[in-house]
């Protein structure tokens, strides 16, 4: 797919990129945030100035969507290195020019040695924050090997040439501010018991770095320069292999950490062994449109997939909004009794996916919600009857940990497009900054449950452990429509779902739909919603009139989106506001 005059080009755009950026001694600067774009060409959404920025100016040099994805997460490896990074993993879901959609799973795996009790300690799992800061917590990381599968099936530039942007921004620093500055506060009292970590982002007097400093990590730009050079064999072998697995086995931690940092059991094979694979998405029609999700080892595809299923049977539009929001709510309540049951990595657990998909299925569980609102946790249904046979009966129900992420969205003018989430798992990862290395590595294992040793996503060796991100491509008539995602755990599969039922059902604009106030209902007996929700007409008629119980949060997901619209223009939409705002641009705007 790479010609000579293709390559030519983005080695061109990528010098010209990294000449462009200030030297050191130079003022650093940031794009100013702009939330919606319109135009024609391709289209970034992050939450990020400096990634959608990069983004665009590889498709105004010929880069593809697949390419400047991952020129665009590169840079949110520097920028955003609390949510995501080379340290981690992730989920992309692409829809090519020919009219074909699939997706890239580069969700981390537990090292071989892992077990069910690998978590436990005296006969009894570890309490979360315990099992999180430590090396047993981190995951063989998959975003390099993702990103290289990606370009080499799908793209036209090359690992190396989508790295340029990030090595230089990795370089000549960004501007903290308030979002990046908040994230290091909540990770103080374990950062400073690593000495790699503590240098990176705080101050000598141990406190976070101030908003509107520089921060530079000329460590991170000589790991993306490896990287540039060697391919991903630079990542998975050699010195930084060995890096990430000292820093596992034994963890870096200072002589007065007030922490006890337990080791993990990664080794090299682990590494070498890695494979970023191609899954066919998870896809259910809804009303005119096709929804194209992530499929296992995500619980994203199939929990979005049922809802929307479910919600099919109503007319949203035809009624209030708060008979609609009420729809949405139980749909998701629902969903996620039979997501928390059955969602695990495939290769250790026969998912019934087809099953939990089916529209019998959904009729079922739709015939069980009522005109108020059920009391959680509502059992999980039976999806095994429609996925061919054999029983669900007594599967356990339970839930793991929360999760933050980014999610990044690229189109380009030929029709390609990528809906792409990925992450270190919590905000912070699991504290360790690979000496030398300039990476967080991830937290990811705790998203297994790890209290459990029965459950299909118990822990074992080499097994991915499940997730909530939930990169989505709505196309009709085989033409793509939307694409979206967002970051927060599990409240990323209700942020897509809300989302959407907005955007098709209630008539919402894009924009609109990713602005409006949030509620997420995850079979837990009060719904988590913002305070907007809480306080608006519809939410205050929810708690009155059909019994729902809420719960206050400041904030759900950090949404970024593209339209397709009909007249051959894009919209591209970030959050306004939520994680301080995100940054939306276009090849060609609207003058």
């Amino acid at each position: 797919m790479k010609t000579v005059r293709a390559r030519l080009v983005v080695i061109l755009v990528s010098v010209a990129a990294l000449l462009a950026l200030p030297a050191p001694t130079q003022a650093v600067t940031d794009p100013a945030k702009t939330p919606t774009a319109v135009g024609t060409g391709g289209a970034a959404a992050t939450v990020e100035g400096l990634a959608t920025e990069a983004a665009i100016e590889a498709l105004r040099g010929g880069a593809n969507a697949i390419d400047a994805a991952v020129v665009a997460a590169a840079v949110l490896g520097v920028t955003e290195p609390f949510s995501c990074g080379i340290g981690g993993g992730g989920f992309m879901v692409i829809h090519t020019a020919e009219g074909t959609t699939t997706t890239v799973d580069g969700r981390e795996t537990a090292p071989a040695a892992m077990h069910p009790q690998s978590f436990w300690e005296d006969g009894a799992p570890l309490p979360f924050d315990d099992a999180r800061y430590s090396g047993m917590s981190a995951g063989v990381p998959g975003t390099v090997a993702m990103w290289d599968r990606a370009l080499r099936q799908y793209g036209t530039m090359s690992l190396g040439e989508t790295l340029q942007p990030g090595i230089a921004v990795a370089r000549n620093g960004f501007l903290i501010d308030q979002t990046f500055h908040d994230q290091t506060a909540g990770n103080v009292d374990y950062f400073d018991d690593v000495p790699s970590s503590a240098a990176l982002y705080l101050d000598p007097d141990g406190t976070p770095r101030d908003v509107g400093t520089v921060l530079r990590n000329p460590d991170l730009a000589a790991t993306y320069d490896r990287i540039a050079r060697l391919g991903a064999k630079g990542f998975y072998r050699g010195a930084v292999a060995d890096a990430i697995v000292e820093a596992v086995t034994d963890p870096p931690v200072s002589a007065d950490a007030n922490h006890t940092w337990r080791p993990g059991v990664m080794t090299q094979r682990d590494l070498l062994r890695y494979t970023a694979l191609e899954r066919e998405p998870a896809h259910v029609t809804y009303r005119d449109v096709d929804v194209f999700g992530m499929g296992p080892p995500s619980s994203g595809g199939s929990t979005v997939g049922e809802a929307l299923n479910i919600l099919e049977g109503y007319d949203l539009a035809g009624v209030t909004r708060a008979e609609a929001l009420h729809r949405y709510l139980e749909a998701s309540r629902f969903s996620f009794a039979d997501r928390n049951a059955y969602i695990a990595d495939p290769a250790y657990f026969d998912v019934p996916l087809t099953g939990l998909l089916s529209d019998t299925f959904a009729a079922e569980r739709r015939d069980q919600i009522g005109d108020t609102a059920a009391t959680s946790p509502v059992p999980p249904g039976d999806p095994y009857p429609h996925n061919g046979g054999g029983t669900g009966a007594g599967m356990a129900a339970t839930t793991t940990g929360h999760e933050t992420t980014t999610h990044l969205t690229v189109s380009d003018r030929d029709g390609n497009v990528v809906s792409y989430t990925f992450t270190i798992e919590s905000t912070g990862g699991n504290g360790i900054v690979v000496p030398g290395w300039g990476f967080l590595l991830n937290n990811e294992l705790t998203d297994f449950n790890f209290s459990s040793t029965t459950h299909p996503n118990r822990v074992e060796g080499g097994k991915r452990p499940r997730s909530s991100m939930s990169p989505t491509i709505v196309t009709r008539d085989g033409e793509p429509l939307l694409a979206l995602g967002s970051p927060g755990g599990a409240t990323i599969i209700t942020t897509v779902l809300q989302i959407l039922v907005e955007r098709l059902d209630l008539g919402a604009s894009l924009p609109d739909a990713i602005a409006a106030p949030r509620a997420s209902q995850r079979n837990t007996t009060a719904t988590n919603a913002e305070p907007a929700f809480i306080q608006s007409p519809e939410g205050q008629e929810l708690a009155s009139a059909y019994g729902h119980v809420f719960s206050s949060t400041s904030e759900i997901g950090a949404a970024t989106g593209i339209e397709f619209l009909t007249d051959g223009g894009v919209v591209a939409a970030a959050e306004p506001q939520r994680r301080g705002g995100g940054t939306a641009m276009v090849e060609q705007p609207v003058p």
